[in-house]
């Protein structure tokens, strides 16, 4: 076999994720090969989320040995400098047997306050009976999902009860639900739409409005071209609550885009970018680069998940689900070891109590 490029022809292959280059031998012009060999490099650069992770390759032990866990949740949520959750400082160390071995509850000791905590303190695993190897495997799942994942499916892949499984994604999503006004304001081009989560009319039971004026559940979005995604469960669709929205979340010097609903008139002489508006009731999608249809998207993702994977969600645990469908939007450029471990880390100084859960579903 011939290792000559300038006559042979060059394929590409991946290997462990690392482009090489295979030579066999049939006549092709070497500047062919190059090129190709250029293409795939490029294209290779151009999705970060493909490239390796240390924390994907520790994960999986993680799910399987509650040490693993412990000390996994640890490095993501400290790093290299251990702190006590009570009183923020760094002179602590870690409570060990006699054997010298951890202690059975993972307990560490701060020197300053006195106080005995572990790495659930704090967040919201804390007072959690399930093992952490749960927590890492549920985290995982969330992140790695394009659609999400269903309780159900953690059931069976942690062999708990239906009960459990629920009580640990209903918090995973709260870890992963941004907090509000946390974030900066979207910028640039934003745009703006509503739609509507519920399930399908059951048959017998008459007509239904599609669209605006159904009963179901409004959604509304703003989306940063090529960025962010901020959306929220809105009590209604009137004027003042989706000018509200965009107030709060869209920069002043932003460019508005959204369709002909009436609420939104007006609302292009509080921004410098102006209001550009696509009629959809004429069949008019794009004008120029005035169009919705990253939002339109972002809804599809959202239904898709809804509807395949969650089958029926409540409107009182709507926010929790949307607010896990804009962590995986606006992490999309992240691997999925980066994506999970910023998932805990922002699981700290989060608590979502039993009661409080049990209030708002009422």
């Amino acid at each position: 076999m011939s290792t000559n490029a300038s006559t042979s022809i060059c394929i590409l292959v991946t290997y462990d994720r690392e482009i090489r280059a295979v030579f066999i031998g049939f006549p092709l012009d070497k500047s062919i090969c190059v090129k190709y060999y250029i293409y795939m490099s490029k294209k290779y650069n151009e999705h970060p989320e493909l490239e390796k992770s240390e924390i994907i390759e520790a994960i999986p032990q993680a799910c399987a040995d509650e040490t693993a866990a412990v000390e996994f949740f640890e490095a993501q949520r400290w790093g290299d400098s251990p702190r006590c959750p009570h009183c923020d400082d760094k002179d602590v160390y870690q409570i060990k047997d006699r054997d010298g071995t951890r202690n059975k509850r993972y307990l560490w000791r701060c020197r300053a306050c006195g106080e005995q905590y572990t790495v659930r303190i704090g967040a919201v695993y804390e007072d959690s009976r399930l093992p952490m190897r749960h927590w890492a495997r549920a985290f995982w799942r969330a992140c790695s999902s394009k659609k999400g994942v269903s309780a159900r499916e953690i059931q069976r892949d942690c062999q708990i009860s239906y009960k459990s499984a629920l009580f640990l994604m209903h918090r995973v999503r709260f870890a992963m639900t941004p907090v509000s006004n946390s974030g900066r304001k979207l910028r640039g081009t934003v745009e703006c739409d509503e739609t509507y989560c519920g399930g399908r009319p059951r048959p017998g039971s008459g007509p239904h409005k599609r669209g605006r004026g159904t009963k179901k559940v409004p959604v509304f979005a703003m989306v940063e071209r090529n960025g962010d995604i901020h959306r929220r469960v809105v009590p209604n669709v009137t004027g003042k609550t989706l000018k509200d929205a965009i107030r709060e979340c869209v920069n002043k010097k932003a460019r508005i885009i959204t369709d002909e609903f009436k609420s939104y008139r007006g609302i292009g002489k509080e921004f410098k970018g102006g209001h550009a508006v696509v009629h959809h009731g004429v069949h008019e999608y794009v004008i120029g680069d005035a169009h919705t249809n990253t939002a339109e998207s972002s809804f599809s993702l959202l239904k898709r998940g809804l509807v395949g994977i969650y089958h029926a969600v409540s409107k009182e645990h709507l926010p929790r689900y949307v607010g896990e469908f804009d962590y995986r939007w606006n992490t999309r450029r992240m691997n999925d070891g980066d994506r999970t471990a910023l998932a805990i880390k922002n699981a700290s100084g989060k608590r979502l109590i039993y009661s409080d859960q049990q209030n708002s579903a009422r």
